[in-house]
């Protein structure tokens, strides 16, 4: 295992280990946000994957559904919706996916990184406090790539979108994941909390697929490719 693979093993394990830690201190779901966790009626453009999903993880998915069924306040990855972040690149502030503003500098970059075929192993369960995430190691050239093409940005008219999307991550963001669950809660209830306990050393398999720019609402249900990887 490479060093930077160890350091995401990590950043895993501590952000599972705080959670757990709130999660004593705190045994019901805590406040309702005050407003969605995700704008679910804006779109935002980002980078990343939408693999076909094994076996293992179809069936990780139908058991949230079945957990979260009549919870309204529980939101599951929908099962052809599965997708894993590359780089998000703005904040979601376009009101429809058929946004036309110029996007001739974000394409280039993202030309000059590509072809990119993105591989993550080592699929497993990271747990925030209202939120479940998959979460896997990548292969050591879509890392090298994620941190060109945020450079990229950076040096470009898209920084500012990039520093208010992740104000308070540094940039490239480290995790490499898919968001299973959303909680609109402070914090996820027990029966959840006991099914990740259950299963949060268990690994999923692998991903693997050709990275995407998409115009994309929170959850990919809905998304505009504006340029594709061969």
């Amino acid at each position: 295992m490479s060093p930077s693979d160890q350091q995401l093993e990590h950043l895993y394990q501590q952000a599972t280990e705080r959670t757990l830690t709130g999660w004593q201190q705190q045994p019901d779901i805590g406040n309702l946000l005050s407003a969605p966790r995700y704008a679910q009626d804006k779109f935002a453009l980002t980078a990343g994957i939408t693999p076909v999903i094994n076996a293992e993880i179809q069936s990780l998915l139908a058991t949230l559904h079945q957990l979260a069924a009549e919870d309204p306040l529980a939101d599951v990855m929908p099962p052809g919706a599965v997708h894993f972040t590359f780089l998000a690149i703005t904040p979601p502030h376009y009101d429809t996916t058929d946004a036309q503003d110029d996007f001739s500098q974000l394409t280039q970059a993202f030309q000059a990184i590509t072809p990119l075929r993105v591989r993550l192993e080592k699929l497993r369960l990271v747990a925030l406090p209202g939120q479940l995430l998959l979460a896997g190691i990548p292969d050591a050239y879509s890392l090298a790539m994620r941190a060109t093409f945020t450079q990229q940005l950076l040096a470009s008219p898209w920084q500012n979108a990039l520093h208010q999307r992740y104000p308070h991550t540094p940039l490239p963001p480290p995790f490499w994941h898919s968001t299973l669950l959303r909680y609109e809660a402070e914090q996820l209830p027990l029966h959840f909390r006991a099914f990740f306990m259950q299963h949060q050393h268990r690994f999923y398999g692998a991903v693997d697929a050709p990275l995407k720019l998409v115009m994309s609402n929170y959850n990919w249900s809905k998304a505009r490719v504006i340029a594709a990887s061969p």
